[in-house]
């Protein structure tokens, strides 16, 4: 397949994917629903629309594919271990490895295969080489190159087992959200969605906040309230009920209105159901904390002029909308890709 082949391809994907009511994605978001009681058909879709919109538009990825020399690529065989903890997140790692020349070999997460195999189902049907170019695997074997995706305790296993091997490894990330003293009520309610999409459960989602020190957060209370919906969700009541029932045995300090726990911690890994929050007096402290954990952190929300070198910065509301060039863990997946 040629470059303009592949590029083709992934735009017709883009089409046929947000075809909602195609009965074969209907049933692939309905099986992804029972076999991973997260991936609620909502946030499949949301899923879908965001790749659809941000990756595999022909124009884009014209544009982002320019900035790479893939013309002298020799094929080989790439080993892709996905994650399952939102809809369909290892997709750009595919993408990648397609789109640079290479044949993929991918080990799905038993979390998130439905949706997965739904895109290879889609890009065979299109063009039935795809099914020599891209294969899946229980156990990765034959393969020249890993890009693995896992938990801290998961990526020191990888860092072993694929030590003879050119690779990736990413570990855990979240997103922080920096407020300023300007923002208002609809900037908050934006803030919702980088909070609550997903359930929180991906590495773009919002688990910590910086705000100002004299920053009144029943205002944030107020925003939150059309996402109050989400503590119907079993699993998310169960952390909710679980975070809240810990945080009163231990007596802690914490703000609640229902549905998410405020609670003011240094720390930016929160629990489900929960935020962190910490008040600053000027915007350095804050530009020093983002720096000593940028190994942690996948990308700032804010609307502030923050300018933290190597690290993603977004508007609020948009980060869970990541363009082609924005890499996970800042590692730029197609140079890796092109140059083995």
């Amino acid at each position: 397949m040629t470059l303009e082949d592949r590029l083709g391809l992934l735009a017709e994907l883009g089409t046929r994917l947000t075809d909602f009511n195609n009965q074969t994605v209907e049933m692939a978001i309905t099986k992804a629903h029972h076999e991973n009681q997260w991936f609620v058909p909502e946030n499949s879709k949301k899923a879908i629309n965001a790749i659809s919109s941000e990756f595999l538009q022909k124009d884009k990825l014209v544009r982002w594919i320019s900035e790479y020399d893939v013309s002298k690529v020799k094929s080989k065989s790439i080993g892709l271990v996905l994650a399952g903890n939102i809809p369909m997140v290892g997709f750009h790692d595919l993408l990648c490895t397609f789109i640079s020349g290479h044949n993929a070999v991918i080990k799905t997460s038993s979390k998130d295969d439905a949706l997965v195999k739904l895109v290879l189902d889609i890009m065979n049907d299109i063009d039935s080489e795809v099914s020599q170019i891209i294969t899946t695997t229980d156990r990765l074997s034959n393969y020249d190159a890993v890009i693995a995706t896992g938990s801290n305790n998961t990526a020191q296993h990888f860092e072993y087992y694929f030590r003879k091997y050119p690779k990736v490894i990413r570990k855990n990330r979240v997103s922080v959200a920096v407020l300023g003293s300007e923002d208002d009520n609809d900037v908050f309610e934006r803030l919702g969605s980088d909070v609550f999409d997903y359930f929180g459960l991906g590495c773009r989602n919002i688990s910590k906040i910086f705000v100002p020190e004299d920053f009144n957060l029943d205002d944030l209370f107020e925003a939150f309230y059309p996402f109050k919906d989400i503590i119907n969700h079993n699993k998310y009541n169960n952390n909710f009920t679980y975070n809240e029932a810990i945080w009163l045995m231990g007596q802690d300090d914490f703000l609640t209105n229902g549905f998410i726990i405020l609670k003011e911690e240094k720390s930016i890994f929160s629990r489900i159901a929960s935020l962190y929050y910490e008040r600053y007096n000027n915007l350095s402290e804050i530009k020093d904390s983002i720096i000593e954990q940028k190994e942690s952190i996948q990308c700032v929300s804010s609307n502030l002029e923050l300018d933290v070198e190597n690290i993603n910065t977004v508007s609020i509301g948009g980060s869970q909308c990541p363009s082609l060039s924005d890499y996970a863990d800042h590692v730029d997946t197609m140079k890796f890709l092109i140059n083995l």
